[in-house]
């Protein structure tokens, strides 16, 4: 799967899982960690932990397995590594304080989407 497939099917399952506020961040001129970041809020714990298990579920079963899922234990804010799309699920408090898109705002017109 590509990587632009890859942000396009992580962003479709979490805006059918009701995530809020989804943006998807083309990070590739700036880090060589990944090239596409998605950061989704999600309304409570159980919501966080229900986008998580949908994002991970369908990357399985399209054949893309996480490398690894770090915050599980609050739900709070949730990583899921998928190599080439990094995927930030947080609660709307947690996602206001660390404010990710700023510190990405230098980044070029047309290299933010949100769906």
């Amino acid at each position: 799967m590509s990587p632009e497939v890859l942000r396009d099917h992580v962003a479709a399952v979490l805006e059918d899982g009701k995530g809020r506020n989804i943006v998807c961040l083309n990070v590739m001129a700036f880090t060589d960690i990944t090239d596409f970041m998605v950061i989704v809020s999600g309304t409570s714990n159980r919501h966080v932990k229900a986008l998580v298990d949908q994002v991970a579920e369908s990357c399985k079963a399209g054949g893309c397995l996480p490398r690894g899922i770090e915050g599980r234990e609050t739900h709070e804010w949730v990583l899921i590594d998928l190599g080439d799309v990094l995927v930030h699920v947080m609660q709307v408090e947690t996602r206001s304080f660390y404010d990710l898109e700023r510190l990405w705002s230098d980044l070029p017109t047309g290299s933010e989407t949100s769906l």
